[in-house]
């Protein structure tokens, strides 16, 4: 008798006093207090460092660690067996569940929910040649997608053509296309479509030949099918914002130090690059308005024809905005349904809004550009030569998402 009073009371101390409890922290991609899904990252292991647990079993859901970074909520021991690093209690259900905090490198793989991927050495930088491989297989069939987001992303410039000859990341085994990566992209992000239960991987080639700091560290979050946060088809990136930055891959305020083919200054450019910017709208947002931010500079659109040859007091000038047939042999970007609000030039006729009969801009300026079409998508397409396209820096816009008008 004495014994089994004892077991009951090391259950209670173990279990804790709250049985409802919840789990406290969400994942640091929730953005709008939604997890990414319930689905347990480590389904094949079972709760046997402490059995008392089986009882009440958690989830291995995604949490937010004491430091900020993105985990796995799981049992201590499953944390320590599986190399991760403790980050913090997540769960009030008990005292041993911990964020645990999963960071790998080249040659490793993950089933998990939240994991981080770097280079070897980090946060120091990576000087060396080679092939940096890494897998992500779904940690379940309710996941659909793998969002990446490049918390750091520094690799070699593109040569002048704008082609990723020196270093090149790359997303094979999705059932959607990422575009061959290179240059400084921290902040960007990708979405890529699961196929099926097949794995994903990313792979970053480095030159030896070329003596540069290489640095990455890229978040890898799985997003589930029936997620708000999931993208929806097409979309190579997807804001979820009403107000926010869109910008091109390699995009930068400095020229490529690299001389094109031609013997022009090089574009930061990365050729052959076609996809689709998504941003989810807003309740209550009907239009959406694409600027240039107020600390742009007079390189946010510089897309297609050479920027080395103009005045730098012209570039950016809106009248360098180009539309239609003229931006079909270039570099250009889409907009559906687009229009602009041209302000009051001559005194006494108020602003008014001008329709545009063609869907393509191009050019090495900007004038603000709304659209009424939804899903808001801003589509970017990008040839195979930017030989033509000296000293481009690409495009960096911010996005407002309009309220509907009310009928009066």
């Amino acid at each position: 008798m004495l014994w089994l009073i004892g077991c009951v009371l090391l259950c209670k101390l173990q279990l804790g006093a709250s049985l409802s409890g919840v789990i406290a922290n969400e994942t640091a991609l929730d953005l709008e207090n939604e997890v990414f899904g319930l689905q347990d990252g480590v389904s094949s292991r079972q709760a046997r460092y402490f059995p008392f647990y089986t009882i009440g079993r958690i989830a291995n859901i995604p949490c937010t660690a004491s430091n900020g970074l993105a985990g796995t909520c799981l049992i201590r021991g499953e944390c320590a067996e599986s190399g991760g690093l403790f980050g913090g209690n997540c769960s009030t259900f008990t005292n041993q569940a911990t964020c645990c905090i999963f960071s790998k490198t080249c040659g490793g793989s993950t089933n998990l929910n939240s994991t981080y991927f770097t280079n070897r050495g980090y946060p120091g930088g990576f000087n060396d040649g080679g092939s940096c491989s890494f897998t992500i297989s779904p940690c379940s069939s309710a996941v659909c997608q793998l969002r990446i987001d490049f918390r750091t992303l520094t690799l070699a410039q593109p040569n002048g053509d704008g082609e990723c000859l020196t270093d090149v990341m790359t997303v094979t085994g999705g059932s959607s296309e990422v575009p061959p990566i290179c240059g400084e992209n921290s902040g960007q992000h990708v979405y890529v479509n699961f196929d099926e239960l097949n794995p994903i991987t990313i792979k970053i080639a480095t030159s030896g030949g070329t003596s540069f700091s290489r640095l990455w560290n890229l978040q890898l979050q799985q997003i589930n099918c029936d997620s708000r946060l999931r993208a929806p088809d097409g979309c190579l990136q997807y804001h979820l914002g009403t107000t926010g930055i869109i910008s091109s891959f390699n995009y930068g305020t400095a020229a490529n130090a690299a001389v094109s083919t031609t013997g022009l200054i090089g574009t930061r450019q990365l050729t052959n690059h076609r996809y689709g910017i998504c941003i989810r709208s807003g309740p209550d947002k009907c239009t959406i308005t694409y600027s240039v931010p107020s600390n742009g500079g007079r390189y946010a659109f510089t897309v297609s024809g050479d920027a080395s040859v103009l005045d730098p007091l012209l570039i950016g000038d809106p009248l360098l905005l180009m539309n239609g047939e003229m931006c079909t042999e270039m570099d250009y970007v889409i907009i559906p349904a687009p229009s602009i609000t041209l302000p009051n030039i001559v005194g006494f006729i108020p602003p008014f809004d001008v329709n545009f009969p063609q869907d393509r801009f191009c050019g090495l300026g900007w004038w603000p550009v709304t659209s009424t079409v939804k899903p808001f998508v801003f589509y970017v397409v990008w040839n195979e030569n930017d030989q033509p396209d000296a000293a481009n820096r690409g495009f960096r816009l911010e996005y407002t998402q309009n309220d509907c008008s009310v009928a009066g």
